[in-house]
């Protein structure tokens, strides 16, 4: 017969009723949700605790404890923000790597922004040190929004004189000439995920004001063209839509003081059948060139809820399994007629 598993047990300190409320949740839904993230059972009386479960598992999940016990001090935790914790460095990794508790942080006017996890740290210090970063990956995994409050910082402290934020305008199964609007308006709507963070950092009116003084400007590729763009802060969004003509023209656009960010999703491609990915393209011509940086991320960096990386991990097996990738389709031989 099996050994029964021995309980992985821990105390937490200092004794504080009220931080251990909030580090369970409510009727426990915090330690729920851990114990289902990681197949394991947690019991606790006050401050001492109890896990069942794998040894790894259980060690991983004393580290995450501990480490939402410390946000307890100053944060009201909830359901999302565990979440987010869980998916730092895939959770298994937390034991392995401590040095993630330590990390950089980005400042905007609403408060600072902490990368979650090895990767988001990773990429943002890539971008304070380099010219010219990829952040290429899935979506949800942070590399807008990171790219948007690296942008931020940077103006807050007055190392750039104003942020350009660009986007490929290629339809996702719909055309632009039936959006209402003159072109302005019709291109609004892809660059809404930009406004958005921008909105949540600096706050509606003062993005207002900024737009309006055109210290941040926004703008589709297509608007690029013969400009040179010195001490900016420019982020070129959804880059796996960009023909490689684009990649290189957007590319060489860049001057003195400024600092580029160029994310996409190769999975995710709208171009016509047929056209290579300025992305997919611009991996090979540049990955090592001094200078320039390229930041992967994988599924367990999703940082939106579970089922979002669920899906994402689903597509990649079934491409796994077969020749035919369901949206990157510049990776496509041409169909042949039998």
């Amino acid at each position: 017969m099996n050994a029964p598993i021995e309980p992985h047990r821990f105390s937490l300190e200092p004794i504080e009723a009220h931080r251990f409320a909030n580090l369970c949740g409510q009727f426990d839904e915090h330690l729920r949700l851990i114990e289902q993230r990681l197949d394991i059972e947690i019991r606790n009386r006050g401050a001492q605790f109890e896990i069942i479960g794998d040894r790894k598992k259980s060690i991983s999940a004393e580290n995450l404890l501990r480490r939402l016990y410390r946000e307890t001090k100053a944060t009201e935790l909830s359901p999302d923000m565990v979440h987010l914790f869980l998916q730092e460095s895939g959770v298994e990794e937390l034991d392995n790597h401590p040095a993630a508790e330590v990390g950089v942080a980005l400042r905007t006017k609403k408060g600072m922004i902490r990368p979650r996890g090895l990767n988001q740290q990773r990429y943002v210090k890539e971008i304070l040190a380099n010219d010219i970063n990829f952040g290429i990956g899935p979506a949800g995994t942070g590399k807008t929004y990171l790219a948007v409050a690296a942008a931020v910082d940077a103006l807050e402290r007055e190392t750039i004189r104003r942020i350009l934020l660009v986007r490929p305008a290629v339809e996702a199964g719909e055309k632009l000439g039936f959006l209402p609007g003159d072109l302005s308006q019709k291109i609004d709507p892809y660059l809404r995920p930009l406004y958005d963070a921008l909105y949540e950092m600096l706050g509606f009116e003062y993005v207002a004001k900024l737009i309006e003084k055109q210290v941040i400007e926004v703008a589709p590729l297509a608007y690029m063209r013969g400009r040179t763009l010195n001490n900016s802060f420019i982020i070129l969004d959804e880059s796996q839509n960009t023909t490689v003509e684009q990649m290189k023209m957007f590319l060489t656009r860049i001057g003195f003081g400024s600092t580029a960010v160029i994310t996409g999703d190769i999975t995710q491609i709208d171009l016509p059948r047929g056209t290579k990915s300025g992305l997919n393209h611009v991996i090979e011509v540049l990955k090592e060139v001094p200078g320039i940086s390229f930041t992967h991320f994988k599924p367990k960096d999703v940082v939106r809820h579970p089922l979002v990386q669920r899906i994402v991990e689903a597509y990649e097996r079934y491409e796994e399994r077969t020749d035919h990738p369901t949206t990157a389709q510049d990776s496509r031989e041409p169909r042949r007629d039998a």
